[in-house]
């Protein structure tokens, strides 16, 4: 296992005991709801909106569209820890596909190239990777309808950052 590796799991172990020893009511500690967001145009386009935090969690677990739209995504970094440390993304895969597997190629992968694979055809969109405050646009066209798995591929991420686009 590489240092690297080794260092990012030691981080997510550390963050993961920070967390679940924090105490209070603070916003930020609330469960996210599970909304589903669908704004479409009648000039067949979508515009959707996700966020993700410090505690590994996207404000949406469904997002719906049209098969054929046009849609425009942004992912927002609504924590403050760094890419290195709580990098998110959002990737859309292809049904059928094996997440635990893409995963372990994510890892592989690297941030530098914010922990998407380049071989296979797993992926029909994604976003760079941000780190906190920031945010990152993808543009791409609705697939054919259906339901769709978009997870974080940051390492160790994937098991608490994913929900489903549905494509009617």
């Amino acid at each position: 296992m590489s240092n690297m590796l080794k260092s990012i799991i030691a981080i997510l172990f550390g963050l993961s005991l920070l967390t679940a020893c924090g105490g209070g009511n603070s916003e930020a500690e609330k469960e996210p709801e599970t909304n589903t967001e669908t704004m479409a145009t009648e000039s067949n386009e979508a515009t959707l909106s996700i966020a993700g935090n410090d505690q590994m969690q996207f404000d949406k677990k469904e997002l719906t569209v049209k098969a054929g739209q046009k849609v425009t995504l942004t992912l927002k970094h609504t924590g403050t820890m760094a890419k290195a440390a709580m990098g998110h993304n959002w990737v859309l895969l292809t049904p059928g596909t094996d997440i635990a597997t893409f995963a372990e190629k994510a890892v592989a992968a690297g941030e530098a190239n914010d922990y998407i694979p380049s071989e296979g055809n797993a992926i029909i969109a994604h976003t760079k990777l941000v780190g906190g405050g920031e945010s990152t646009t993808v543009e791409f066209t609705a697939p054919a309808a259906g339901s769709y798995e978009f997870i974080c591929s940051f390492p160790g991420h994937w098991a608490m950052m994913r929900g489903t686009l549905i494509v009617e």
